[in-house]
């Protein structure tokens, strides 16, 4: 059974700095693709970051480049969002998410090419 448990949400002041985790289970990241996502009130669920480890690539939306960075630990199958320079903007409940590799590219930021999410963690930025 595959099974992503978020944490580290918080509520931080803008400019802030936090660090998501994703505990990941039943699923490895080798030749599979892995992103983190969120969802703000009222809003789509749009993607924030995407990697496939094994091919080395790596993609950010615009909202958040220069301020995001994604990364993995293979030993401890967890995956990790470092957010820096927080802003109000980035509100949201944040979702990590993985599967095979349906597509490669930017496309790894579409939800749809996910079948594993974990519950989220909320963020809260003030400012």
């Amino acid at each position: 059974q595959v099974r992503l448990v978020e944490s580290g949400g918080d509520s931080v002041q803008a400019g802030g700095s936090l660090r998501l985790s994703c505990v990941v289970s039943g699923y490895t990241f080798e030749g599979n693709c892995m992103g983190w996502f969120r969802q703000a009130p009222g809003k789509e669920r749009e993607g924030v970051a995407a990697a496939n480890p094994s091919g080395g690539n790596i993609y950010y939306a615009d909202s958040v480049k220069g301020r995001f960075t994604i990364s993995q630990d293979n030993a401890e199958n967890t995956m990790y969002l470092q957010m820096n320079g927080l802003k109000p903007e980035d509100t949201a409940m944040y979702y990590c998410a993985i599967d095979r590799c349906l597509v490669i590219g930017p496309r790894q930021l579409v939800p749809q090419y996910y079948s594993y999410w974990g519950r989220g963690t909320q963020v809260t930025v003030s400012s």
